[in-house]
């Protein structure tokens, strides 16, 4: 699955819990760039996330996440 794709199901995933699409990913996004991004939907997120893609995150790599590019970088090496 190529970067392009998996960032497309993780935007998907962030419309989902927030409810809304006014809002750009990159690399370099964290949660004061997104609208609603706090930490109870930050948690839903990871969650819808880890169902898209089947997938279960350790603690350690969650807690070393600091934006959208360490998010996609985890994905890929749990894919």
């Amino acid at each position: 699955m190529s970067k392009e794709e998996i960032l497309s199901k993780v935007k998907e995933a962030f419309i989902s819990v927030l409810e809304h699409d006014n809002f750009q990913l990159a690399d370099e996004t964290t949660a004061d760039d997104v609208d609603g991004w706090e930490s109870v939907t930050h948690m839903m997120i990871i969650s819808e996330v880890e169902k898209s893609f089947g997938i279960k995150f350790k603690l350690m790599d969650l807690m070393n996440m600091n934006n959208v590019g360490d998010l996609i970088r985890t994905i890929e090496s749990e894919l």
